[in-house]
């Protein structure tokens, strides 16, 4: 099998952008470990992605997403999708966040 590529959502770009901005007020190193951490994370669930837990949304948009906590930042968890030849970085929160409301908004027009 090949390896899936890697595609992030607008909104899971500016997810990362404001949690290492938010994690570097404190430590630039640990904002850099952050990135670190978030690009192994999706290379091994580009090749394991069952691995994350399935989550059911009631938005149909969310489909087949499933949740992954980062490893050392383990309270920041990736949403992801897996198709056939991508994996799709969909957002990445804090667990502690409102998941519901934040997702029940989430549509096709969030790319653009």
């Amino acid at each position: 099998m090949s390896k899936r590529g890697i595609f992030f959502h607008q909104k899971a770009l500016e997810d990362i952008e404001e949690i290492t901005c938010f994690i570097a007020e404190d430590s630039p190193q640990a904002a850099q470990t952050f990135r670190e951490i978030l690009e192994h994370t999706c290379e091994l669930l580009a090749e394991m992605p069952d691995m994350g837990t399935a989550r059911n949304f009631t938005n149909p948009l969310l489909t087949d997403v499933r949740l992954w906590p980062l490893k050392r930042f383990d309270k920041y968890l990736l949403f992801y999708r897996a198709q056939r030849n991508t994996l799709e970085i969909i957002r990445v929160l804090h667990g502690a966040r409102d998941l519901p409301s934040l997702f029940a908004g989430q549509s096709n027009n969030d790319d653009k």
